[in-house]
């Protein structure tokens, strides 16, 4: 949003500080992030820029994809230290497995819990929701070991049951803030309508109700994922030691093998995010739009 021409130069001296002031704390934030995407492309063993890296103009021997292969499990070079190895594939197939899965049993259950929580005359409805939201307040060691010895008396510990199951509970307060703050700007007379039109609730929700919340629900179903995909503590209590996802294989790989293919990941993971992020971004434009709401 531009100044407008009357702002006063105390006002103009105002803006332009503030502006600074983001650019500084947005590249605190950001620098790290950016700065793993040219070390994971280094031709060195070692996580740091190399001088072939750095020079003017960039030396082609000193930016390479082994690391790239190696995490692919694609190894033709005879000089890695570490063995090849399809390990990170495994723990990518697990994380998509895992987090689709519990993503969609958290989008239904939380999608159903917040439409029961906008009815106007819904019963300890602030009860409830304290307790929805919960797995969000409560620190996650907590939530860990309270789950693995719950878990553990029904035999659902180092299986992928378990790890489902836990992760579902970690996803569904996100899907149900979401779709609640959705539902705060819709108008219960279409529902009305419909059902003084003769419409069964099952159709009166999938025709009415749906395509009006949808945005939020995609919303709330990316965050569940990203929440589901990103779980590591939950994942060293609940999996065993075959049951691999990117978070956990990251963690052995910082603890026994500093190697430049956890940044390799970890891009890719940015990349994932910033995708994830825009969508929901672009889905809030789009609910905003459909409610009549618009931007100055």
């Amino acid at each position: 949003m531009a100044l407008p021409s009357y702002a006063t130069p105390i006002q103009r001296t105002y803006y332009y500080l503030y502006l600074v002031a983001c650019g500084i704390v947005f590249f605190f934030l950001i620098a790290p992030l950016v700065a793993i995407i040219p070390i994971s492309f280094s031709q060195s063993p070692f996580m740091v820029f190399t001088e072939g890296m750095l020079a003017w103009p960039p030396d082609p021997e000193a930016w390479s994809l082994r690391w790239y292969r190696y995490m692919v499990g694609i190894c033709t070079d005879k000089n890695l230290t570490t063995p090849c190895s399809n390990k990170w594939m495994i723990g990518t197939v697990n994380s998509f497995f895992v987090g689709f899965v519990s993503t969609f049993f958290a989008t239904a259950l939380g999608t159903l819990a917040a439409l029961g929580l906008s009815r106007p005359h819904m019963p300890y409805k602030g009860l409830i929701m304290s307790i929805l939201i919960s797995p969000m307040i409560v620190p996650l060691i907590i939530t860990a070991a309270g789950m693995f010895f719950f878990y553990a008396k029904i035999n659902l510990v180092y299986t992928f049951t378990g790890i489902i199951l836990a992760h579902i509970a970690l996803s569904t307060p996100f899907v149900v803030i979401t779709v609640t703050a959705t539902l705060v700007g819709f108008d219960m007379n279409m529902v009305r309508a419909s059902q003084s039109l003769g419409a069964r609730p099952i159709r009166t929700f999938f025709k009415v109700i749906m395509p009006l919340i949808l945005p939020g629900v995609i919303s709330g179903a990316l965050f569940a994922f990203i929440t589901s995909f990103d779980e590591v503590v939950i994942v060293m209590f609940m999996a065993s030691l075959d049951q691999l996802t990117i978070p956990k294989q990251m963690w052995a790989g910082i603890r026994q093998e500093i190697s430049p293919v956890i940044l390799c990941m970890a891009t890719c993971l940015v990349a994932l995010s910033i995708f994830l992020l825009t969508t929901v971004e672009l889905l809030r434009r789009r609910s905003e739009k459909m409610r009549g709401i618009s931007r100055q």
